[in-house]
């Protein structure tokens, strides 16, 4: 068993490091690179639970969620032009996004698993990937949650603008939620083919 995960665990480990990596460039106004490499995590994570179930990819979930942690240390040290690359509110709130959205979409989909190939895959990355903006957006830049990291300077991210540009007035950190979080349900769309032809490839019986 332990074999057979080394797969799943060195794509979730490159994820997780292309995305903290990727995070650091921005895809226009409201994205950065690693938006478009993170939600990969969900389809690493589904297509271990259905090759060998929840277990094993909750081992795969914490592999990635180890990498993440040493990545987030390493960004602690690494000074900007405005200080660490990675604060502890940053930190934080990947951390936990990651590790309660992943759990939660290995629940979900073990839940779902014997119904319609797709259904599983699909309802457990939409509702992981609605968590993982939720928390992640709020515990790094919420000005409510400001108590986490007193001497952290958030106001940039609270700063009142239309969101994305052209909707009603809100927080900054609110439209750079809200862009990630399209860019994770499209993805959620799209993944739902390579998901397919792998299964199609190694277990067809089972679509």
């Amino acid at each position: 068993m332990t074999r057979n995960l080394i797969p799943g665990v060195l794509a979730m480990a490159a994820i997780v490091l292309a995305s903290n990596i990727l995070v650091q460039f921005l895809f226009g106004s409201w994205l950065t690179w690693g938006a478009f490499t993170y939600p990969l995590a969900f389809l690493v994570t589904d297509l271990m639970n259905r090759f060998y179930g929840p277990a094993a990819a909750r081992r795969v979930v914490l592999a990635g969620f180890a990498v993440g942690l040493v990545c987030s240390v390493v960004g602690t040290q690494i000074m900007g032009e405005f200080g660490p690359l990675v604060t502890l509110r940053i930190a934080l709130g990947s951390g936990v996004a990651f590790l309660v959205a992943q759990l939660v979409d290995v629940a979900i989909f073990d839940r779902l698993r014997a119904g319609s190939w797709w259904r599983a895959p699909l309802a457990s990355t939409l509702v992981g990937a609605s968590l993982d903006t939720a928390l992640f957006f709020s515990i790094a830049f919420s000005a409510g949650l400001a108590w986490i990291e007193p001497a952290n300077d958030v106001s940039w991210a609270n700063e009142a603008l239309p969101m994305l540009g052209f909707g009603p007035v809100a927080p900054l950190w609110v439209s750079l939620a809200v862009a990630d979080w399209s860019v994770k349900l499209g993805l959620a769309l799209l993944a739902l083919v390579p998901f397919r032809l792998i299964i199609q490839r190694f277990h067809p019986a089972e679509v």
